[in-house]
């Protein structure tokens, strides 16, 4: 049996494979430098700002996991409704009852997912690891892996790498990327709504940039501006009684009062490893491709990786280069799919060209009463296709 792996990073993705892989058998070591204990983070009060919007196939894969129980039994908030338009005029709104479901899929704050799934470490052959340090250098043959710490020195025969979009595993391994900076920034801003749950997620396209309300588990919910980045670097300086004036004067009607509690900004980029394996490496989740998080793809996305990685691996050997290179042609395809599709939305719709604008109109419309387009995107939103 060559069935030790040694994860780095326990953020959601990283911790999803853990979980996965020692479920399946192996024995599994994460190296996280912030390690959670997952009991003092569900008893925190504080309110995430970093929320994601997980679909169907996401809570099928924290099911199996056992974290989706703690999640509901804590702060969730499931949609019903997803809702994308521009001027108002032609809306394109996808509804569960269209797809025979409760719900689409839930918005659900990122450290409280990453706690969930903490939490399911114990009793499962995973140990935790913590250096102040990122290994200094990776050494790898035919048979294992090893990773050079300043205190210790780590042998596996699977190194996975979840340490996100400056992946230093990624550099370590020599893997380049592909990819840039977008000229827009986005702010999230967290806010406590004067209103019943919300169930209905929507999406503004404007000139600048989308602009999209995130129902939370109320009275919180979470709104999401495109903008120029020395824009929403300046509206992030304002008080919290400015800057919902200014909410007031670029979003939509909110469906009631509301008071700003947090905001912060954040670069966007697009970036897509050149590989996904090299030889006993393999990389999952940001640290293989960061995209535009205009449907809040990123983390479903990861959970596939997660899906396709575990399924294709043996405990015989589960840094079996054959089995590796199946998970990368499974999954680089369809990321390159969404990212890509992620770009046209978001170019074809962030600008003020005339002609552009009357097609958006007209494509929002006869996608709206297209059965069938619906419902094929609907699947993919998803994740069931």
């Amino acid at each position: 049996m060559k069935n030790k792996v040694v994860i780095i990073g326990g953020g959601m993705v990283g911790a999803a494979t853990a979980v996965a892989l020692a479920k399946k058998g192996a024995q599994v070591i994460v190296v996280e430098q912030f390690p959670i204990d997952p009991i003092e983070t569900f008893n925190d009060a504080q309110i995430d700002i970093r929320v994601s919007a997980i679909n169907r196939f996401s809570e099928r894969l924290l099911e199996s996991l056992g974290a989706m129980p703690t999640l509901k039994a804590s702060r969730t908030a499931p949609y019903t409704r997803l809702t994308a338009f521009e001027s108002g005029k032609n809306v394109l709104s996808f509804d569960h009852t269209e797809v025979n479901t409760s719900h689409l899929g839930h918005i659900i704050e990122n450290k409280l997912i990453q706690a969930s799934l903490w939490k399911q470490f114990k009793g499962l052959p995973i140990t935790v690891k913590h250096f102040e340090t990122p290994a200094r250098k990776i050494e790898q043959s035919e048979s294992e892996i090893t990773l050079t710490y300043d205190q210790e020195v780590l042998q596996a025969d699977l190194l996975i790498a979840a340490d996100g979009g400056r992946s230093h595993v990624r550099q370590l391994a020599g893997i380049g990327t592909t990819g840039w900076q977008y000229s827009q920034h986005c702010m999230g801003v967290l806010i406590e709504l004067d209103a019943p749950q919300q169930t209905e997620t929507w999406q503004q396209f404007k000139a600048t940039g989308p602009v999209a309300l995130l129902p939370m588990s109320a009275p919180f919910a979470n709104l999401i501006w495109y903008d120029n980045g020395n824009k929403l670097k300046l509206l992030s300086q304002l008080s919290p009684e400015q800057l919902k004036m200014e909410i007031k004067a670029h979003f939509p009607t909110l469906p009631g009062d509301f008071k700003v509690l947090n905001s912060a900004v954040f670069p966007l980029a697009r970036q897509h490893a050149n590989h996904y394996v090299k030889g006993r490496v393999v990389l999952v989740g940001d640290a293989a491709h960061t995209i535009n998080p205009l449907a809040g793809q990123g983390v479903n996305l990861g959970f596939k990786d997660v899906v396709a990685l575990v399924d294709v691996v043996s405990l015989d050997d589960v840094g079996e280069c054959g089995a590796l290179k199946t998970y990368e042609r499974m999954r680089r395809k369809d990321n390159l799919l969404m990212m890509s599709t992620m770009d046209a939305c978001y170019f074809g719709f962030s600008n003020d060209i005339e002609p552009l604008r009357i097609a958006r109109e007209f494509i929002l419309k006869m996608a709206n009463n297209a059965d069938s387009i619906k419902a094929q995107v609907l699947k993919h939103a998803m994740g069931d296709a």
